[in-house]
């Protein structure tokens, strides 16, 4: 492998990676992590996990040629209450939800236009928006 090739990993290989790091993380049987989990709700990650996620993560999916780094708010929505140009009375604004797509286009906002809970954005969260973020990552 050359310097700039990076990784070549099948969307199946990424899934049963990030299944194994979930079962490791958050204690749950592997029939439980699907691709339709949702991180908090389902499998019942709680904001600590996050971070223990990320760490398995990075150590998964590094190699010594090409480090998986994953940058703060990268993954999971961080620090978002702090600018009222996204948040007005609890929901994300227009501005707010343009700037979670654009920063997370892993995760699929569809279902959540309507409502725009700040508190209900982690549930959409899913084993298959991680898969999708390491596919992104790998092959960008």
């Amino acid at each position: 492998m050359t310097e700039t090739e990076s990784v070549v990993m099948t969307r199946d290989e990424i899934f049963q990676a990030v299944r194994s790091i979930m079962e490791e993380a958050l204690g749950v049987d592997e029939e439980e992590v699907t691709l339709e989990a949702s991180l908090t709700s389902d499998l019942e990650a709680e904001s600590i996990d996050f971070l223990d996620i990320v760490f398995r993560l990075e150590k998964s999916f590094s190699t010594p040629d090409h480090p998986f780094k994953i940058e703060q708010g990268e993954l999971f929505p961080e620090n978002l209450l702090e600018n009222p140009e996204w948040v007005a009375d609890t929901k994300f604004t227009e501005a707010g939800m343009t700037m979670l797509k654009e920063r997370m286009p892993h995760v699929d906002f569809s279902g959540f236009e309507n409502d725009r809970e700040v508190d209900k954005v982690a549930e959409l969260i899913t084993v298959n928006s991680i898969v999708d973020f390491v596919e992104r990552k790998l092959t960008a």
